[in-house]
Protein backbone atom coordinates (compact mmCIF):
# COMPACT_ATOMS: atom_id res chain seq x y z
CA UNK A 1 0.00 0.00 0.00
CA UNK A 2 2.51 2.63 0.85
CA UNK A 3 4.00 1.80 -2.58
CA UNK A 4 0.94 2.75 -4.20
CA UNK A 5 0.83 5.98 -2.05
CA UNK A 6 4.29 6.64 -3.26
CA UNK A 7 3.50 6.44 -7.16
CA UNK A 8 0.05 8.36 -6.84
CA UNK A 9 2.04 11.01 -5.06
CA UNK A 10 5.01 10.86 -7.57
CA UNK A 11 2.03 11.29 -9.94
CA UNK A 12 0.61 14.37 -8.38
CA UNK A 13 4.27 15.93 -8.23
CA UNK A 14 4.94 15.81 -11.94
CA UNK A 15 1.53 16.90 -12.61
CA UNK A 16 2.18 20.25 -11.15
CA UNK A 17 5.52 20.21 -12.82
CA UNK A 18 4.08 19.98 -16.13
CA UNK A 19 1.62 22.59 -14.92
CA UNK A 20 4.48 24.88 -13.57
CA UNK A 21 5.97 24.23 -17.16
CA UNK A 22 2.79 25.13 -19.35
CA UNK A 23 2.81 28.41 -17.22
CA UNK A 24 5.95 29.63 -17.95
CA UNK A 25 5.59 28.27 -21.78
CA UNK A 26 2.63 30.61 -22.27
CA UNK A 27 3.86 33.92 -20.50
CA UNK A 28 6.51 33.58 -22.64
CA UNK A 29 4.42 32.32 -25.46
CA UNK A 30 1.99 35.54 -24.81
CA UNK A 31 5.22 37.91 -25.06
CA UNK A 32 6.28 36.70 -28.55
CA UNK A 33 2.84 37.34 -29.62
CA UNK A 34 2.84 40.58 -27.98
CA UNK A 35 5.84 41.86 -29.66
CA UNK A 36 4.73 40.38 -33.10
CA UNK A 37 7.53 37.57 -32.65
CA UNK A 38 5.77 34.99 -33.94
CA UNK A 39 2.34 34.81 -35.20
CA UNK A 40 -0.96 33.58 -34.30
CA UNK A 41 -2.35 32.91 -38.19
CA UNK A 42 0.24 30.25 -37.87
CA UNK A 43 -2.07 27.07 -37.46
CA UNK A 44 1.13 25.47 -34.91
CA UNK A 45 1.66 28.57 -33.19
CA UNK A 46 -2.34 28.82 -32.53
CA UNK A 47 -2.66 25.46 -31.82
CA UNK A 48 0.00 25.92 -29.21
CA UNK A 49 -1.28 28.76 -27.75
CA UNK A 50 -4.60 27.58 -27.64
CA UNK A 51 -3.96 24.11 -26.18
CA UNK A 52 -1.66 26.43 -23.43
CA UNK A 53 -4.83 28.72 -22.49
CA UNK A 54 -7.32 26.04 -22.32
CA UNK A 55 -4.77 24.48 -19.84
CA UNK A 56 -3.49 27.58 -17.36
CA UNK A 57 -6.87 29.83 -17.77
CA UNK A 58 -8.76 27.59 -14.64
CA UNK A 59 -5.75 27.95 -12.49
CA UNK A 60 -4.83 31.70 -13.50
CA UNK A 61 -8.13 33.11 -13.58
CA UNK A 62 -8.79 33.40 -10.23
CA UNK A 63 -5.54 34.88 -9.26
CA UNK A 64 -6.04 37.34 -12.08
CA UNK A 65 -9.43 38.54 -10.52
CA UNK A 66 -7.89 39.51 -7.65
CA UNK A 67 -4.62 40.25 -8.41
CA UNK A 68 -4.47 43.44 -10.68
CA UNK A 69 -1.72 44.25 -13.51
CA UNK A 70 1.00 46.64 -12.12
CA UNK A 71 1.65 49.04 -14.87
CA UNK A 72 0.88 46.68 -17.48
CA UNK A 73 2.38 44.04 -16.28
CA UNK A 74 0.31 40.71 -15.00
CA UNK A 75 2.14 39.15 -11.94
CA UNK A 76 -0.54 36.13 -11.67
CA UNK A 77 1.54 33.62 -13.09
CA UNK A 78 4.15 34.43 -10.64
CA UNK A 79 1.94 34.05 -8.08
CA UNK A 80 0.28 30.83 -9.24
CA UNK A 81 3.99 29.19 -10.04
CA UNK A 82 4.89 30.28 -6.15
CA UNK A 83 1.57 28.78 -4.72
CA UNK A 84 2.28 25.73 -7.06
CA UNK A 85 5.66 25.28 -6.16
CA UNK A 86 5.01 25.62 -2.19
CA UNK A 87 2.06 22.99 -2.67
CA UNK A 88 4.71 20.84 -4.29
CA UNK A 89 7.34 21.30 -1.52
CA UNK A 90 6.06 21.70 1.38
CA UNK A 91 2.38 20.47 1.19
CA UNK A 92 2.46 17.49 -0.80
CA UNK A 93 5.43 15.82 1.24
CA UNK A 94 3.99 16.92 4.20
CA UNK A 95 0.25 14.41 3.20
CA UNK A 96 2.07 11.88 1.85
CA UNK A 97 4.10 11.12 5.11
CA UNK A 98 0.82 11.62 7.27
CA UNK A 99 -0.67 8.94 5.09
CA UNK A 100 2.63 6.17 5.06
CA UNK A 101 2.13 6.61 9.02
CA UNK A 102 -1.39 5.74 9.09
CA UNK A 103 -0.62 2.82 6.88
CA UNK A 104 2.17 1.79 9.21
Amino acid sequence: MIAIIQFIFFIIGALIELLIWAIIINAILSWLVAFDVINLRNPFVYNVANFLDRVTAPIMRPVQRIIPTLGGVDISPIIVILILMGLQRFLLPALQGALIGAFI
